[in-house]
């Protein structure tokens, strides 16, 4: 089954040096196709961390000795 077109809306972003550098970076790391992947899959990520917050949960990070340290989202 043919898949339907997705309707798309362009944005152009003017950022400053080191968010661009931060945004060339993610791509390279994660080997996004482009820009747009990249941003895209940040805003799944936040939008989710954003869910489960919401819903009273939190996110931790274990360091390398183990202990659990509370990671703040900003909300």
């Amino acid at each position: 089954m043919p898949k339907k077109p997705t309707k798309t809306t362009r944005v152009q972003l003017e950022l400053p040096e080191r968010s661009y550098e931060r945004l060339n970076s993610l791509k390279e790391k994660t080997e996004a196709a482009s820009y747009a992947e990249v941003l895209k899959n940040a805003l799944r990520l936040y939008e989710s961390l954003i869910s489960q917050v919401d819903a009273g949960k939190r996110l931790y990070l274990k360091d390398a000795d183990g202990n659990l340290i509370e990671y703040e989202v900003f909300v």
